[in-house]
């Protein structure tokens, strides 16, 4: 089984491949109880959305990594997908600005940010 860390950052370059803007991984291990890490990524439209998720669930099937669970619409603004020990957060500008995890998990260690 791929490890936590290795997952997490292998999103965050899946993210960056597909153009996600403001990639950023942050350690959530000393914080929460539910995942270790999130991996929160900007996007310009819907359409990129819906490719950012589709790449990460390919790049799942040839690491033999099962997603726990998938939320939300790429209409919505807003798709994540959680892999249990990783939750990728995919949102367009607007909604990124809105939830604000960065604000809300100020305390997380970011481990990666790629603008």
């Amino acid at each position: 089984m791929i490890a936590s860390l290795e997952l997490a950052q292998h999103m965050v370059d899946v993210a960056s491949d597909k153009l996600g803007e403001d990639v950023v991984l942050l350690d959530l291990r000393p914080l929460s109880a539910f995942t270790d890490f999130f991996v929160v990524v900007g996007t310009e439209s819907s359409r990129q959305i819906n490719a950012i998720a589709d790449a990460i669930e390919e790049e799942l099937v040839k690491d033999d990594v099962k997603p726990l669970h998938r939320e939300g619409t790429p209409e919505s603004g807003w798709v994540l997908l959680d892999l249990g020990p990783v939750i990728v957060h995919l949102f367009d500008q607007e909604r990124r600005a809105f939830y604000g995890l960065e604000r809300v998990w100020q305390q997380a260690v970011p481990l990666i940010r790629i603008q």
